[in-house]
């Protein structure tokens, strides 16, 4: 499942020359395989003179967050027993092959409980705060995130399994000259069932996504357990349902673009690179709460841990490199920064700024968020047959 796409920015331009640095091969590497556009270039360099030795580092950029998790699930692979017998023979480099040769991958925290579970990642750390030196700086919300069982479900006995370094939200983008001629904008999830909108509206094409923001609209949980329990659920998918053109998790800005739908549904790494340059599109935070994803470092399972990574980890969790990444890539940190509004660039301070919010504070918009959290295996499948059954 594609969690969220990512559109190339200039600061990834300089991230891709420092894949491969200068030094002999007996030099300290730190190797990161990270999501394109999620870390400027220029912290990357800062962290590289912040070193008191010489190290190489070696920065992949890779273009989605599904393609870093089939990654990690490449490396964990075993080969088949016949591939063993009738190449390995041949090809004596290919033992080994299957091991990670990376210290560091970006990993979104929906993905994180398949990675437990198939056991493609280690811990960062068996006790809280005991190597990661800025983890104290970390609001509980963050940590409760991270620190999970070996099943991969929330434990705050648990261990820390990842770090995040930014986060961001599911927002609603909607064409500004199109819905104009309707006499509104949008401010909550209940306007997507508005008169007028028939035919008009992209979804994701997720099934959380969707009969979540439908839970949200009737003041319940992202992350409800029991759907029979919820009355009306399916009848206010179906409704919602004819309201939608396509369902899509990729390419749900073009069409917007182009006006040949009006209001989308998504990401807002996707949605706020695309403000900037087109001034027709706008887009909101529903008032009565959203999904937040985080990306998260994460360490390959079979890694030997060094310090090195610890230390780009907490150098991420530092201020003054938190409010470069949240503000570079147009994103949030959980790391409390010290950013004013002239820090921040238009198309979020347009979001910041709406009058949509009827004098509530973003913050509190917030705190009714909510991540997608685990759900037991029963519950995926009722998510899953209701987005099936709803969308034919």
């Amino acid at each position: 499942m594609d969690r969220r796409s990512f559109l190339l920015s200039t600061s990834t331009l300089a991230l891709s020359q420092l894949l491969f640095g200068c030094g002999g091969n007996n030099q300290t590497q730190l190797k990161v395989q990270l999501l394109k556009g999620s870390i400027p270039g220029q912290v990357v360099n800062q962290f590289h003179k912040s070193l008191q030795q010489q190290v190489q580092l070696k920065f992949a950029p890779v273009e989605q967050i599904q393609d870093l998790f089939q990654q990690l699930q490449n490396w964990q692979q075993k080969p088949k027993a016949t591939d063993e017998q009738g190449w390995n023979r041949f090809i004596p480099f290919r033992q080994g092959q299957k091991a990670a040769d990376v210290d560091l991958v970006t990993l979104g925290d929906y993905w994180l409980k398949a990675a437990i579970e198939q056991k493609l990642i280690q811990p960062l750390q068996e006790v809280q705060g005991k190597q990661l030196k800025q983890w104290s700086a970390l609001d509980e919300r963050w940590k409760q995130l991270v620190t999970r069982n070996d099943q991969g479900n929330l434990d705050t006995q648990g261990k820390v399994w990842g770090a995040p370094y930014r986060w961001g939200s599911t927002v609603i983008v909607y064409n500004r000259d199109k819905l104009r001629k309707l006499g509104w904008i949008p401010k909550d999830w209940s306007d997507l069932w508005r008169d007028g909108m028939q035919q008009q509206i992209s979804l994701l094409n997720q099934p959380r996504e969707v009969i979540g923001l439908v839970l949200k609209k009737l003041g319940k949980s992202y992350n409800t357990e029991n759907l029979d329990q919820v009355p009306d659920l399916e009848k206010e998918l179906q409704t919602l349902n004819q309201q939608v053109k396509f369902y899509s998790s990729n390419n749900y800005l073009e069409p917007l673009i182009m006006g040949d739908t009006w209001l989308a549904v998504g990401w807002s790494s996707d949605v706020l690179p695309a403000l900037g340059r087109y001034p027709q599109l706008a887009a909101v935070i529903p008032q009565s709460g959203t999904a937040i994803w985080a990306d998260l470092w994460v360490r390959p399972a079979g890694v030997t841990k060094g310090t090195l990574s610890d230390q780009w980890i907490d150098f991420c969790w530092q201020p003054s490199t938190a409010k470069q990444i949240s503000v570079l890539t147009k994103t949030n940190s959980p790391i409390s920064t010290n950013i004013v509004a002239s820090d921040i660039q238009e198309p979020l301070w347009s979001i910041l700024q709406s009058d949509v919010y009827d004098g509530l504070r973003l913050r509190e918009v917030f705190d009714k968020s909510e991540f997608l959290l685990p759900l037991p295996p029963s519950t995926i499948k009722q998510y899953e047959s209701l987005f099936a059954k709803i969308k034919v």
